[in-house]
């Protein structure tokens, strides 16, 4: 494995496996009135990848015509959803927020569940951007949905068809939404679960330049706040900036996905697409080693 582990700009990996296939939903990193859809890079030896452009089928999305960022996906009763953020919306009254498209195959195109178009979120509930989300699947089967922007992480309940929100203990926004912001949250949530525990992995600083990096912590629940333990990945000789990750396992080992950027690149959108193996040290996430 080489890293980057392909040509081109790319940012906002949101890993999965399925069968024997590693998938990686990813942003195009370009200015954002160019950022038009999503592409998926995938592999199943982590030595050769493949690239799929265009996985969704942008005209079932009313409304979204630039920021396409950050995708999530996962699969429920054989089919796939996949979350992604539009427009870059800074009030409620503008159009975009949190579109969910759904396909048979993980490979798209991904149309949107609602036949109208609309997004599943448009509200912004306590100052948190609909930005950034990321689809966590409990040990029970219960899908819950991360996301927030703007120093505020919230959390809803998916609902059976995967197109609103459950109720569930502390809800505070719209009997949807919780906030649970760790320390020195940023955005870029991910959520793994380590020996009954729930982890969440989380992006800090500002994610253009080199101060972007990753924390760590730990909780009971996956609705409840998460306690900081370990900053796992950061700027080094090798790169700058590394952010916004997910994880997978695959082939006996824990990995984790990330952007980061060339040292000395000042250009905002050139990040690069990198696998680097996820240590977990007595039952926590252990700083990752950029290769």
């Amino acid at each position: 494995m080489k890293n980057p582990v392909v040509k081109g700009w790319y940012a906002d990996p949101e890993s999965r496996v399925y069968g024997d296939t590693v998938y990686m939903y990813v942003t195009n990193s370009l200015p954002f009135d160019e950022q038009l859809n999503l592409d998926l890079v995938t592999t199943d030896d982590l030595e050769n990848f493949k690239i799929y452009h265009d996985i969704l089928d942008m005209s079932t999305y009313r409304g979204a015509t630039s920021a396409v960022w950050a995708p999530t996906v996962i699969d429920k009763d054989g089919k796939y959803y996949l979350i992604f953020a539009a427009n870059d919306i800074h009030s409620e009254e503008e159009i975009g927020g949190l579109y969910i498209g759904v396909c048979d195959t993980p490979i798209g195109p991904f149309k949107n569940v609602f036949a109208d178009g609309r997004p599943l979120i448009n509200k912004i509930y306590n100052n948190a951007q609909p930005i950034d989300a990321h689809l966590f699947k409990d040990v029970n089967g219960d899908i819950y949905l991360y996301y927030g922007g703007w120093k505020h992480m919230m959390v809803c309940k998916m609902n059976d068809t995967m197109d609103g929100f459950l109720p569930f203990e502390g809800v505070e926004y719209d009997g949807i939404a919780k906030e649970i912001t760790p320390e020195d949250y940023v955005e870029a949530p991910y959520v793994m679960v380590i020996d009954g525990k729930y982890h969440l992995m989380y992006s800090t600083g500002k994610w253009h330049n080199g101060t972007y990096c990753v924390k760590a912590g730990v909780a009971d629940t996956p609705t409840s706040g998460f306690t900081y333990y370990a900053d796992i990945l950061k700027a080094a000789e090798i790169a700058d900036g590394p952010g916004h990750n997910s994880a997978f396992y695959f082939k006996g080992k824990h990995y984790v996905a990330y952007h980061r950027r060339r040292v000395g690149d000042a250009y905002k959108h050139n990040r690069e697409l990198c696998i680097d193996e996820l240590p977990i040290v007595d039952g926590k996430l252990a700083p990752v080693t950029m290769t």
